[in-house]
């Protein structure tokens, strides 16, 4: 399927690896010109180089999306580097675990700036460009959790919410110009993942990795945990012409794990 996103700009946050990488990769796999960022620069310079080899041109920028001068210094360069900005896909990187009882009340606001203000920075920054395309969309990836709570994750399930109503205040508010989605990710072989089955094989929890993976699909329907790539090629669609009718979705990509509707 043509997606028609060839020669395009999009700035991925969060995207020197897991999901916003994979969904950096899907877009300039598609000839878009990829703008990613992130707090390490040797992984930002890494993840820079590899992409490099795809259709798109890619520019790494060091950011850390709980600064708000950080994530307008991030759009300022795509847009001196590419002369505008059609798409953006926020990212951002997971939130302490723990219940009510175990987070301090910084770690509440760190939780909503990570979550929530570097979507809003973002966006703000980005809406005039995002306007003045005519292509413009904006694609939020945030997690399951917004539609069923996951145990001792409280941070997740409460503050991504907001991420949620930001999506579909957008949809409308920035209609018909400018689309607005959200992917709601499962499980997926991001290297978080990959840490937390390594650390537990070293528990002796499991045997070995693919046995420590595998716990991972317990009650997902297609028996395994996600490829990144496979979200990040969602994230791709709903950029591109072909998902010219879709806003206001919140799409789920997780193997069929969630029971609501």
């Amino acid at each position: 399927m043509e997606l028609g996103l060839d020669g395009d700009t999009v700035v991925v946050t969060a995207s020197s690896a897991g999901l916003g990488r994979a969904s950096a990769a899907a877009l300039a796999d598609e000839g878009a010109n990829v703008v990613v960022c992130g707090r390490d620069p040797e992984r930002l310079a890494a993840t820079e180089s590899e992409l490099s080899d795809l259709d798109g041109d890619v520019l790494g920028v060091e950011t850390d999306i709980t600064s708000k001068r950080d994530v307008e210094a991030l759009v300022e360069a795509a847009v001196e580097e590419f002369g505008g900005v059609d798409h953006v896909v926020t990212s951002a990187g997971g939130v302490p675990p723990g219940g009510f009882a175990d987070l301090t009340e910084q770690e509440w606001y760190g939780a909503f700036d990570m979550l929530v203000m570097s979507a809003v920075w973002t966006v703000r920054a980005a809406r005039p460009h995002l306007e003045a395309s005519d292509a413009g969309t904006i694609t939020c990836i945030t997690s399951t959790s917004v539609r069923e709570v996951i145990d001792d994750l409280i941070l997740s399930n409460a503050v991504r919410r907001g991420v949620i109503g930001l999506v579909k205040s957008l949809s409308r508010e920035l209609a018909p110009g400018v689309r607005v989605n959200a992917v709601l990710p499962g499980a997926h072989e991001t290297s978080r993942i990959e840490e937390l089955v390594e650390a537990a094989v070293e528990r002796g929890d499991h045997e070995t990795y693919e046995e420590g993976l595998d716990s991972w699909s317990d009650g997902i329907p297609l028996g395994r945990v996600g490829d990144p790539r496979e979200l990040g090629d969602v994230v791709a669609f709903l950029a591109s012409d072909r998902a010219s009718f879709v806003t206001g979705a919140c799409v789920p990509v997780d193997g069929g794990r969630l029971r609501s509707a």
